[in-house]
């Protein structure tokens, strides 16, 4: 039996979830094998259709927005096209990156699992703010060294390009670990050989908007799956969830 999904906040207009790593939020050209998808299971669970105005990947974990009515897909529909909604993630990253920053660097359109590709390749600018939170170093070559070094990193981006965030933080050369498409095979089977960890390490951990019927703020948080905390709490870092 398909557990069922963890639901964060619902309303009359809303419903939010916990998106589980490995999850898509809705059927894809580009991985047909896949038969389960979050839109479906959130609607026979809670037995009335819903409307995803935004997207995580496949990969990510964390909070998931549906509208449950087409007019309020709209208006939160806007809100993420005019970057009007924050954003916040937690992601463990490969290196230690400086303690803040922002990332600054335009991106070029791309297929995403969904298919979803612009019409040219033209970079559209995208902006991610970023802070250290902790740091580790392992005693396990990965690469020329004798040790590897990791940090736990709070990532807000302030546009939504697709891969925004895995593609900055390979662009700072600190990739997401997990990353397949973005980040480092080495690193990511140290996670998985040492830490049992097969996901990307990249969670949204806090979403807010106004609301699409009255327009008052809303402010939605879920803390990382268990996996990702799982993998925080062997780093020593379960202080900073």
């Amino acid at each position: 039996m398909t557990p069922a999904l963890t639901v964060v906040y619902r309303d009359d207009r809303l419903v939010a979830i916990d998106k589980p790593a490995g999850l898509l939020v809705h059927r894809s050209d580009l991985d047909r094998h896949e038969t389960r998808f979050a839109l479906q299971l959130l609607r026979d669970q809670i037995g009335q259709p819903v409307w995803p105005v935004h997207r995580l990947d496949k990969g990510t974990s964390g909070i998931l927005l549906f509208a449950l009515d087409p007019a309020a897909a709209a208006v939160l529909g806007s809100q993420f096209e005019r970057g009007e909604v924050a954003k916040r993630y937690l992601a463990v990253v490969r290196g230690h990156p400086d303690e803040a920053g922002e990332i600054d660097h335009p991106l070029g359109r791309m297929a995403d699992e969904y298919g979803y590709r612009g019409d040219n390749d033209i970079p559209q600018a995208a902006v991610t703010r970023y802070r250290r939170l902790a740091t580790v170093e392992l005693p396990y070559r990965v690469d020329r060294y004798p040790s590897s070094r990791y940090a736990l990193m709070e990532l807000t981006p302030l546009t939504g390009r697709r891969h925004q965030l895995r593609r900055h933080m390979k662009h700072i050369a600190h990739p997401i670990v997990g990353d397949a498409t973005h980040g480092k095979g080495r690193h990511n089977r140290l996670f998985q050989d040492k830490f049992g960890c097969h996901r990307l390490l990249l969670a949204s951990v806090s979403l807010g908007f106004r609301h699409p019927g009255d327009g008052r703020p809303v402010v939605l948080s879920a803390p990382p799956g268990a996996d990702f905390a799982d993998c925080i709490r062997q780093l020593g870092w379960t202080d900073h969830l």
